[in-house]
């Protein structure tokens, strides 16, 4: 089973996304900042799949996707940008770091999967 993690301060959001992963059969965690998670990260641990929200106080997701893509060992890990208020400008920054596509919140059901398995064809995941 594959396992996504979610990377959102808003918390209802996450829920939302995590049930929508579920009747998708996949596996979620969610962190609310992404310190928690580049610690899990740092730890040795890793998703099939990242989704993170572009707009989180102290560290964003922009800066997130920056320190993933700067190890090589991290590379290969697909990255979906997630946000409800993103500028066109955000949206471009975060695929020129190497963000793999981006959904807006709130997302669908139809529209994370689309994405999800874009991004993992791309990756020969599938």
């Amino acid at each position: 089973m594959k396992t996504i993690w979610i990377v959102d301060d808003d918390q209802e959001m996450a829920g939302a996304i995590i049930l929508m992963l579920k009747m998708l059969d996949l596996s979620a965690r969610h962190f609310l900042n992404a310190r928690l998670a580049a610690k899990e990260l740092l730890d040795g641990n890793r998703p099939d799949l990242f989704l993170l929200d572009i707009s989180m106080p102290e560290v964003t997701g922009i800066m997130m996707l920056e320190f993933i893509r700067r190890r090589p060992e991290w590379n290969d890990l697909p990255v979906i940008m997630l946000s409800s208020e993103a500028t066109d400008i955000q949206v471009d920054e975060a695929l020129n770091l190497g963000a793999d596509g981006y959904v807006m919140k709130p997302a669908t059901l139809d529209e994370l999967e689309t994405a999800m398995q874009s991004v993992w064809q791309k990756y020969g995941k599938e």
